[in-house]
């Protein structure tokens, strides 16, 4: 790798970095072609993406000074699972890292914040937004209808006392 596609790799990185709601790094030394395409397949599917970065590229990336939490996690084969959804990298690697031992979360970071393993794994148990946006609505839509059950309960009252006034007569 030359000069030149090194500095296009650490720019293609910030805008990931920049981008991402979370981070997930992760080891995955062993892994078959098979099980990578996989994960980047579950992943993409909830629009995420994962990619395999030269630690040196991402700490620079990053713009940290030596010593500081990131180097930690960036020791030896990495690979970054990101996502817009902040929730949704972590939940699909936790996903997978259950069903593959070959495959370690290390942690991870979301902006500024740096996570550990059980951090991620935190993350990765809370809703998705999309979840979130459900609920919310679920929310907001319930007493619009109790209150129009409420309005309606009277009318419906006076059309059973009318009905029954009108058999009786009837009868």
């Amino acid at each position: 790798m030359d000069r030149a596609q090194k500095a296009e790799s650490i720019e293609s990185l910030k805008s990931v970095f920049a981008d991402a709601g979370a981070v997930v790094v992760t080891h995955n030394l062993g892994l078959t072609v098979a099980e990578m395409e996989d994960l980047r397949g579950r992943l993409r599917k909830e629009g995420g993406a994962f990619k395999v970065v030269k630690n040196r590229l991402a700490l620079k990336a990053l713009g940290v000074e030596a010593g500081s939490e990131y180097h930690d996690l960036f020791k030896g084969p990495v690979g970054i699972a990101y996502a817009a959804d902040p929730v949704t990298a972590a939940k699909v690697s936790a996903e997978f890292a259950k069903g593959n031992d070959r495959f370690a979360i290390v942690g991870g970071f979301m902006g500024d914040k740096v996570l550990d393993a059980k951090g991620i794994d935190a993350l990765s148990k809370l809703p998705s937004l999309d979840q979130l946006r459900g609920k919310l609505i679920g929310l907001l839509q319930a007493p619009a209808t109790k209150v129009a059950g409420v309005l309606q309960a009277p009318a419906g009252q006076l059309a059973r006392v009318f009905n029954a006034y009108a058999t009786k007569d009837a009868a």
